[in-house]
């Protein structure tokens, strides 16, 4: 057995290797979990320790963009925000009714992340803000590298905000750095108040939770109460707005979220 991970040991690869055969962990009523490795997940074939390996080296270079990006923005006094959810959970529309509310404001720009279409970009182009589509193909996350080429393109004013949308995903992006000041992780009342415990990883890593669609609690049986006390058992120092971005509950408070950030 590996004394790390407790894996039995397989035979060795080409390279001189050791391949382990990666066994889930039994749980309960004999439930199996696959995150319990040192590399936190599985591939059929791939080692812990190769996963490990390639991990570290695909993040260690986005790292290094993201740190790229990160120095580009506070030249600037740019305020970045990378914008994570799952799909549906209302982040356009949130994005599109903020845009529309800063007009006139403050200089914003967005860079749009989806696997396919324009379909995001252009209803962020009606509110008059210049935006650039990122489509990723197969890729389920933006990372640095696609930032900085998007920002590029974008010509960001001084003291602006800049909204980065990633694909709505609540896994991959957890990992990336963009460069971005903080994460905040949307999450629509549509969806259950145990996402913050189904996702740990997103929410420890975003700054504020918007709990969007409020407006619909009246017609849904969703427990506001478990759903923020779910969020801090996962990052107790998340800040928390719940808002409808149709209606607008929330919305000041969001703006004032926004306008602390910039003087910060």
């Amino acid at each position: 057995m590996c004394s790390t991970c407790g894996c039995a040991h397989g035979e060795p690869t080409t390279e001189g290797e050791v391949k382990v055969p990666f066994r889930p962990q039994r749980q309960g009523q004999g439930d199996l979990h696959y995150g319990l490795g040192v590399a936190g997940t599985h591939a059929p074939g791939i080692s812990q320790r190769q996963m490990l390996a390639i991990e570290t080296r695909v993040l260690d270079k986005n790292d290094r963009l993201a740190e790229r990006n990160r120095q580009y923005f506070a030249e600037r006094q740019i305020l970045a925000l990378n914008l994570v959810s799952s799909p549906g959970s209302g982040k356009t529309t949130l994005l599109t009714e903020t845009l529309l509310r800063l007009r006139g404001v403050r200089e914003c720009a967005v860079v749009e992340g989806d696997q396919q279409t324009t379909n995001d970009a252009d209803r962020i182009r009606a509110t008059g803000v210049p935006a650039i589509q990122v489509n990723t193909g197969k890729g389920c996350h933006l990372d640095a590298q696609m930032v900085h080429e998007a920002t590029q393109r974008l010509g960001l004013k001084p003291r602006s905000l800049l909204f980065i949308e990633n694909v709505g995903n609540l896994v991959c992006p957890a990992s990336f750095d963009l460069g971005e000041r903080h994460k905040v992780a949307v999450l629509s009342v549509t969806e259950g108040e145990d996402k913050p415990l189904k996702y740990p990883h997103m929410f420890a890593a975003a700054r504020l939770m918007l709990l969007n669609k409020v407006d619909l609690l009246p017609y849904l049986n969703f427990d506001l109460a478990a759903c923020i006390a779910n969020a801090r058992l996962v990052n107790p120092d998340i800040e928390i707005i719940p808002l409808s971005a149709v209606q607008g509950a929330g919305m000041e408070q969001w703006l004032a979220w926004l306008e602390r950030q910039l003087c910060a």
